[in-house]
């Protein structure tokens, strides 16, 4: 039972969410049955709408709830993905505005590298604190998102502003740095490959390899695993941290290099933040991280839609977005005291 444990939890809290989420539009006056058909019209009602709506929100999403399924999984709480996100765009933007004249697959590489490093770094600080000064990391790393979205935003009003000064924004990266598009006619680009590549990546790690292996068990119980197991805790923690923070900071790179091609203020409407949904539901398993950050593709891609054809403020996609944090976290634990429960009785 214990295996069927996380797919058993993200149904029951997908249904109590359409369930509250319905109930919510009925009291506040939009018919839900129309509403949901707006937004799955908006986000799956057609090829277009898939290939360069849908699956290219999906893109970061994946990315950053990877991230985010790793660190968990560690026993590390990671909340700051969103400040990981903006250092690696930062870092792409910079090195996209050098590459002009470089080799094609260089240029296209260096500002995801980049990315790669500055996401990372942005993460080994809080990792730094946490082992060294004993600093808990949820708090650090929330409180260097902010950090590192006032940095973007001082950087595209001043040293890295296009070079009129009108727009609050940087110029564009050079077009060799941009990621090629996979399907033609749509803006699904490169970075869907690649995100997908890395989950599928991560779950053999995770699950076939040594360090997956230390990741599991320090996150399961450091303290066994560092007595029993003879697992060097702290170096696997460190580990994580970064490996997340590189893969939030990606999640940057690649929509600077696939998406928006510059930097501007406001560039990630709270991915770092939705990934945590998206790993929790997927039960930090970095294949269910695919589905789920599908499902919040879907909701992001087709909230436009519900607005346009239904009349639902967009806003109300974020609070199912809620919804579905705060019913994960119920189920969860009501099935797992209920199957502790049962296992204690048959016993």
């Amino acid at each position: 039972m214990g295996r069927w444990l996380p797919l058993v939890s993200a149904i029951a809290a997908l249904v109590i969410t359409l369930a509250l989420a319905a109930l919510a539009l009925a009291i506040g006056g939009y018919p839900p049955l129309e509403a949901f058909g707006a937004l799955i019209g908006g986000a799956l009602g057609s090829r277009g709408a898939v290939l360069s709506i849908t699956l290219v929100r999906t893109v970061p999403l994946l990315l950053t709830g990877l991230a985010v399924a790793l660190a968990f999984r560690a026993g590390v709480w990671n909340i700051g993905a969103e400040g990981q996100l903006y250092a690696g765009a930062v870092a792409a933007v910079w090195v996209g505005l050098q590459v002009g004249e470089w080799p094609a697959a260089m240029a296209v590489a260096a500002p995801l590298m980049a990315a790669l490093a500055a996401g990372a770094a942005w993460a080994a600080i809080p990792a730094w604190m946490k082992l060294r000064l004993g600093v808990g990391e949820v708090i650090t790393t929330l409180l260097l998102n902010f950090v590192a979205i006032d940095l973007a935003a001082w950087l595209v009003h001043g040293p890295l502003q296009e070079p009129r000064g009108v727009f609050p924004q940087t110029a564009s990266i050079a077009d060799a740095a941009r990621l090629p598009i996979v399907w033609p006619g749509s803006r699904l680009h490169a970075g869907f490959a690649v995100a997908l590549g890395l989950a599928v990546v991560l779950w053999l790690a995770t699950r076939y390899s040594r360090a997956g292996f230390f990741v599991r068990a320090a996150g399961a119980s450091p303290d066994a695993a560092r007595v029993a197991g003879r697992i060097p805790v702290l170096r696997v923690v460190a580990g994580a941290f970064l490996v997340s923070g590189a893969l939030a900071g990606l999640a940057g790179g690649v929509q600077i290099s696939g998406v928006t091609y510059v930097l501007y203020e406001g560039l990630s409407p709270g991915h770092g933040y939705t990934a945590i949904a998206v790993a929790l539901l997927a039960g930090l398993h970095p294949l269910g991280v695919v589905g789920t950050a599908f499902i919040f593709g879907v909701l992001e891609g087709g909230a436009s839609a519900m607005q346009r054809d239904a009349g639902v403020p967009a806003a109300w996609v974020e609070g199912i977005q809620a919804l579905v944090i705060l019913s994960v976290l119920v189920v969860d634990r009501v099935v797992r005291r209920t199957v502790r429960q049962r296992e204690s009785g048959g016993a």
